[in-house]
Parts: structure tokens; C-alpha cells; sequence
């Protein structure tokens, strides 16, 4: 029987993890991308829980570095980068709700070289940046393009990377805040965290009324860290399908596959991101699996994962699991 049935989504969703209707939003239907999430902007789609979304999402720079002879600074107008599909309102979703959303699949799009990586004045996680702020000069800046398939990534003439697609921003709307694309926090967003992928199922705490969901710059692959501050950036063709748990309160991003449960932070520095991560893990094993408090903590520290999301955001993103098979 498919894990879904037995998900937080398929044993507390409205639609019980059963799919309903199915939208398209293409380029042409959303008009113009987002750049902010937050509550002011009018939905571009319509939706009930247990319905499926097929969105064309653009890449991290809409497309705009071309070729490996364009100049990152020359050519993208920051902070106009990450560009999202939506708002979607989902009829039903109020504060206190949880919106479940369940990566179908994530396909490059448009043609190759599909993949774009590149150094960028004053961003990654080795640079001196606005916040880390140094004398020493910065790096060139240089774009590198990759084509990008489901049978790889090819780095180069030597190397082919396996796929490992997934979303790098994705959530749901602040209560009253327009936050810029490119930051993480509890709502979601700019996560860049390699387990939002294919096959997870990850939970937003609802703080707008229809919790208007976001989705965009995704990605072919990414190591640990997006170290330079890029990844294998694609445009794509992402497929969500999306549930609404009433009356499930969370203080932040969860996520769920077959095999394990995550709790993600956001926050600098990283270990405090790390602390987020990991206290809300314990407390969901506390409030759903049965465990003393302490001996939860004594679980964690045994056979908790950390994954390190992005080190080079406005603020960074970790995400503690531990294997569903621990927990009875």
C-alpha cells in the first residue's frame, strides 16, 4: 500500500492524501512571478485540498544568464532573483491549519543547457559578504551551464552527476510580512534543503487566511550547503499535490517521507538553526510517538541527521530527521 495512506496528510488531510482536480499554471497563466512572499498580492490560482498543481516555474535568475559569457552583475537586477509562481489560495486554510504539499515530481524544462550555476559579487558561503563583511576583494564572476536530464547533470566532459531534483524555495505566506524570495523562516521559502524533493510531503503552518502557496527555483542538484551560493539552477515543471490538516499546530517547516520525519530551522548563525531543528524534532516525538522528553533528546543525539540546507541566505536552513523505523 503507497506510505501516503499512512502520512500525516493521507490519515489527517481533508482530502485524506486522495487527489482531486488537476490545474495548470503555466508561464502564461501567471503573468508576472513573484519576487516576495506575503499576504498582498492577488492569488493566480484557485484551489481545494486534495487538488493537484502542475506549475512552470522559472529558473533562480528567470532565465536571464544565457550563456557562460554573460556577467551575473551586468545582467540580473538584484534583488529581482528567485523568481516564484503564485500566490495559490487554498479554500479552506486559515491560521492554526497546516497546508500539506506533495512533491509529485520536479522536471527540467525549456531548452539545454538547462542548468545554471555561477559566482556572483558578494554571495556564497566562501566570500565576504554584506553581512560577513571583509576587505579582500571578490571573486570573478563566472556562469557555468549544464545540460540536465533525468539520466544526469553534466558538469563536465568528465563528470555526469546523478539527478537529485527538488525545490529550493517553496511555502506559504507570512501573516502580515512581504519578505523577499530569497530568505528562509518558519513560512517556508528559500530553504534550499535537497529533501524537499520527489516523493516528500512537507507541512506549512498556515498563517493567512486561503495560505497562499508559493513555489519556484528549482533544482537539477545541489551538494550540502549550496556552498557558492548556487546551485544547479532549472526551469522546471513541478507537480504538487496539495492538503489542508485542520487544527495541527507546528512552529515551523515539517517534512515527511517513507522513511523519515524532519524538522527544519532557519536562523543565523547555524547553530541556532541547528537548536530549531532539532528542539522541534524532539518535541514532535514527545506529542505524537510516545517519548519522554529526555528520552527523546537521548535519541536524537544517537541517530538524528543534520542537513545542511544553505550557509549563504539571509538566514540558513538545517533540517534534523531521525528514521521512521525508530519509532514503533
Amino acid at each position: 500500500m503507497d506510505w501516503i495512506t499512512h502520512s500525516y496528510m493521507g490519515r489527517r488531510g481533508v482530502a485524506k492524501g486522495h487527489a482531486g482536480r488537476e490545474h495548470q499554471l503555466t508561464e502564461a497563466k501567471q503573468g508576472a512571478y513573484r519576487y516576495v512572499y506575503g499576504p498582498y498580492a492577488e492569488p493566480v490560482l484557485h484551489i481545494e485540498p486534495g487538488d493537484v498543481v502542475v506549475a512552470e516555474t522559472q529558473d533562480a535568475f528567470e532565465g536571464k544568464l544565457k550563456t557562460e559569457q554573460d556577467v551575473p552583475s551586468e545582467v540580473l537586477n538584484m534583488p529581482f532573483v528567485n523568481p516564484q509562481c503564485g500566490p495559490i489560495h487554498v479554500k479552506g486554510a486559515k491560521k492554526g491549519d497546516v497546508l500539506a504539499v506533495y512533491i509529485r515530481s520536479v522536471l527540467p524544462r525549456g531548452p539545454q543547457p538547462a542548468g545554471t550555476t555561477a559566482l556572483i559579487t558578494e554571495f556564497g558561503g566562501l566570500v565576504s559578504t554584506g553581512t560577513t563583511a571583509m576587505l579582500n576583494p571578490p571573486l570573478p564572476e563566472r556562469v557555468k551551464k549544464m545540460i540536465v536530464t533525468p539520466e544526469g547533470v553534466q558538469f563536465n566532459d568528465k563528470i555526469t552527476l546523478p539527478f537529485e531534483p527538488f525545490i529550493g524555495t517553496l511555502g506559504v505566506s507570512p501573516e502580515i510580512e512581504a519578505v523577499t524570495s530569497l530568505q528562509p523562516d518558519y513560512w517556508g521559502g528559500n530553504m534550499d534543503l535537497p529533501d524537499v524533493a520527489p516523493g516528500a510531503v512537507v507541512y506549512f503552518p498556515v498563517q493567512h487566511e486561503g495560505a497562499y502557496l508559493y513555489v519556484g527555483d528549482c533544482h537539477g542538484r545541489q551538494g550540502d550547503g549550496e556552498l557558492c551560493g548556487v546551485a544547479v539552477e532549472m526551469p522546471a515543471t513541478v507537480t504538487l499535490q496539495v492538503d489542508l490538516i485542520p487544527n495541527w499546530a507546528i512552529p515551523g517547516v515539517r517534512l515527511e517521507t517513507e522513511d523519515f520525519i524532519m524538522s527544519v530551522g532557519s536562523a543565523r548563525p547555524m547553530e541556532d538553526a541547528a537548536r530549531m531543528a532539532y528542539r522541534d524534532l524532539i518535541r514532535w516525538l514527545v506529542a505524537d510517538f510516545g517519548f519522554e522528553e529526555s528520552e527523546a533528546y537521548f535519541l536524537c543525539t544517537q541517530a538524528g541527521k543534520l542537513r545542511v540546507g544553505n550557509m549563504v541566505d539571509p538566514k540558513y536552513s538545517l533540517g534534523a530527521s531521525i528514521k521512521k523505523a525508530y519509532l514503533g
